[in-house]
């Protein structure tokens, strides 16, 4: 965060050529900003900010938080999802106390935001925009900044856990049926194949995600 005090200055030839200091930041005012998807998380105990001679105001405080987030996993394990974080605050309204904007465009923040993914997890942060408006609440406007977060899942586990399996089941299933074995042996494996479905219901039952309005295809029957 970066903001102005006109009130805060001085001239650093008269203290010393001292041109910045580190404060708390109960010390001055600081823009009360908050996260609207969070659920939970950690506050920082970083409390603290940076002052230049000219009055401008620097504060760096890392967050650890957990967000809500609605997933559309119909095309699961190729799947793109899409989140939302919003930050703003909702003491000050935009059009005469608080308008926040943003420093850096969405290009030099996907740059910054691709640095802090030092392992490959299952999800591949893809791209990031930036949105900018006006939320209207109690006839009164108040700024708000949503960071579009897109991350797109790694589907290599599922294809050889899930989709390879069920895939070389039914195909064995397939040749069976219509193969030239005789009727019993074609009923005790099919009895076999409907055990190992249900197995694999049970196992893609602990591995589908269940938050979605709609179920996966690969989970559709």
């Amino acid at each position: 965060q970066e903001w102005q005090n006109p009130f805060a200055t001085w001239d650093p030839r008269d203290f010393c050529n001292i041109s910045e200091i580190v404060l708390p930041m109960d010390t001055y005012w600081s823009p009360p900003v908050f996260i609207l998807e969070r659920v939970n998380g950690q506050d920082p105990e970083l409390n603290y900010m940076v002052l230049m001679h000219n009055g401008s105001f620097n504060s760096t405080r890392p967050f650890q938080v957990t967000l809500t987030c609605s997933l559309i996993i119909l095309k699961f394990p190729f799947d793109t999802q899409m989140c939302n974080l919003s930050i703003a605050s909702f003491l000050y309204p935009a059009v005469t106390d608080l308008v926040m904007k943003m420093r850096r465009t969405p290009a030099e923040m996907m740059k910054d935001s691709q640095s802090f993914f030092l392992t490959d997890g299952e999800w591949k942060f893809t791209n990031l925009s930036i949105i900018e408006y006006t939320e209207m609440m109690d006839d009164k406007g108040f700024s708000v900044v949503t960071y579009v977060i897109s991350m797109e899942r790694r589907p290599t586990l599922y294809i050889l856990n899930l989709i390879l399996p069920t895939c070389a089941l039914y195909l064995l299933d397939m040749a069976v049926l219509f193969g030239p074995s005789s009727l019993e042996e074609k009923i005790n494996f099919q009895i076999a194949i409907i055990l190992g479905s249900s197995m694999l219901a049970v196992i893609l039952n602990n591995s589908l995600p269940t938050s979605s309005n709609k179920p996966p295809i690969i989970g559709t029957h």
